[in-house]
């Protein structure tokens, strides 16, 4: 291979830059040039690519969000639209992909190789740690870091109020990084999609511990069936009128903010190895880490296997909460 484009798809993760980098500065070592596609496959369609020097990744190992910028694009999902893409591919004599995101990034690029025949290597970038074959993706460490770091002020007022706080965090579809991060911030109820919520027994519980504690911290899953942390608290109000309570969205601030160490070097190591392999024409593999090793499957496995979160954890925060 003598041209190669890297790309960043979908929701945006800390450590996606430092993926990048790597990928440039480990095809530039071995003499192949690299084009960075602006906003995903929509640059792709607009013909947005620039070609990256090594000073072009210099100094963005450490910052969050991506350089090359990222979106969902609609244009995308049709065949006219991946065929504008191929056209422009071609125009700039590329060889191959790496492309960076979730699940959604992984389906485009089995649709655009089977379409085209384009070489394509994935790396996990999402904060919802919900892709198949890895302990864990690009920008999961950081998120959880982030929703610990706001927990942990929420409960300084909350202990300073005698509050409930409803905190909610992202997982629309998945309760990952709910589960982690209600471990991690000594939750004493977790809501999660994965599990059913019993409004009256939430008020039950919050009722009989109104006495007995400061405050307590419950986190909720973006995607529970009862809809967010307001609609949530505003219930369980209805139920405990003289509950104190109160809800904090944690919002996109998940997505943002420096890179953890962890983070770093996973987007490192993966991002090596796929653009290794991809300049070796070794494509259509996921990457990911099982415990401290690097593994590989293919991309069509990856999306088409479910991740079933571990719903024993659950029994620690009920242990913990509770005891």
């Amino acid at each position: 291979m003598k041209n190669i484009g890297v790309l960043t798809s979908g929701g945006d993760s800390p450590g996606m830059n430092a993926a990048i980098r790597a990928v440039c500065r480990t095809a530039l070592y071995q003499g192949v040039r690299v084009f960075g596609i602006y906003d995903g496959y929509q640059g792709l369609i607009e013909n947005n690519l620039i070609e990256l020097q090594s000073t072009d990744v210099e100094n963005i190992i450490h910052r969050g969000g991506t350089i090359l910028g990222t979106a969902r694009s609609k244009e995308f999902l049709t065949y006219v639209g991946r065929k504008k893409a191929f056209d422009n591919f071609q125009s700039f004599d590329l060889d191959g992909l790496i492309v960076i995101g979730g699940d959604g990034t992984y389906k485009g690029a089995i649709v655009f190789n089977s379409e085209f025949g384009i070489p394509i290597n994935g790396l996990p970038g999402t904060i919802d740690n919900d892709i198949f074959g890895t302990d864990s993706t690009i920008g999961y460490d950081t998120a959880l870091n982030t929703i610990v770091d706001a927990v942990d002020k929420i409960r300084d007022t909350a202990t300073s109020h005698h509050r409930v706080f409803f905190v909610e965090v992202m997982g629309r579809h998945s309760g990952f990084i709910g589960l982690d991060a209600g471990i991690a911030v000594g939750a004493d109820l977790l809501l999660i999609p994965e599990t059913p919520t019993e409004i009256d027994e939430l008020a039950k519980y919050l009722n009989s511990i109104k006495v007995k504690k400061r405050s307590s911290i419950i986190l909720v899953s973006e995607g529970d069936e009862y809809g967010g942390a307001i609609d949530i608290m505003n219930k369980v109000k209805a139920r405990v009128p003289d509950l104190d309570v109160r809800a904090s969205i944690l919002g996109h601030i998940q997505r943002g903010g420096n890179p953890s160490a962890y983070d770093r070097i996973l987007a490192s190591r993966l991002a090596v190895q796929a653009t290794d392999d991809l300049l070796s024409y070794n494509y259509g593999n996921a990457y990911g880490v099982q415990g401290d090793n690097l593994v590989k499957n293919s991309l069509a496995l990856a999306v088409s296997q479910k991740i079933n979160i571990d719903l024993s954890k659950l029994k620690i925060i009920g242990v913990l909460s509770k005891s």
